[in-house]
């Protein structure tokens, strides 16, 4: 039941991003079955249809940072559309997923170009420093970090499970390692809504993270 309702939520959100482009509504409804379906794999336990929704969320709220709006929303779509955990080349792969697919849509190339390259600037979440539409969607996809310290033990479970071929031994190096780079940073977040409220939460939940791996 709460599938069926997250997916009527997200059709709304993409009637609603693809409307001043005048897409064809069986176009539409095409694209979006494909982007269902990939993020509904069964092996996908974070980066799923919850995840595309939460990123969304997040944009919503800091669309007023936003150059081009639309871009960093159908970026938002298409980020994670191609995951593989054993892939290095997911991001590079999820951007050419999305360029066929806004060709088909006829959405203009100047456009495509803008939400491939925010696409590819989530593979080491990193932007230049004039980028604020990049900041805009690395912050969301980096929203779950500042989540409740319950909410974020959930998160943290489903990234494991998407890692299930690791060994124990072999995880809890790689999460260390990956936590740890967010936490040598000086700032997590790059909008100053995201820095003042959710930096310090982010913070507390990685260094809680790293704490328990320490004990695996």
């Amino acid at each position: 039941m709460f599938t069926e309702n997250l997916t009527h939520i997200l059709f709304r959100h993409w009637q609603q991003t693809l409307q001043p482009f005048g897409v064809n509504q069986i176009a539409m409804e095409t694209g979006f079955a494909q982007l269902i379906d990939s993020y509904s794999a069964p092996h996908r336990y974070y980066h799923n249809l919850k995840h595309i929704n939460h990123v969304l969320e997040i944009i919503q709220t800091l669309q007023t940072y936003t150059d081009n709006l639309a871009a960093v929303q159908l970026a938002a779509w298409f980020h994670d559309v191609v995951y593989e955990a054993q892939a290095k080349d997911n991001e590079e792969n999820s951007a050419e997923y999305a360029d066929k697919l806004l060709r088909n849509l006829e959405i203009p190339i100047n456009q495509i170009n803008t939400v491939t390259h925010l696409i590819l600037n989530t593979k080491h979440h990193q932007a230049d420093i004039d980028d604020i539409d990049s900041h805009v969607l690395l912050d969301a996809d980096l929203g779950m970090l500042a989540v409740s310290p319950e909410q974020y033990r959930e998160y943290a479970n489903n990234i494991r499970q998407e890692y299930s071929w690791l060994s124990t031994s072999e995880y809890v190096v790689a999460r260390q390692q990956f936590l740890q780079q967010f936490l040598q940073r000086q700032q997590i977040y790059f909008t100053p809504l995201m820095l003042e409220f959710a930096e310090i939460f982010a913070r507390y939940n990685l260094k809680a993270e790293l704490e328990i791996l320490s004990q695996s």
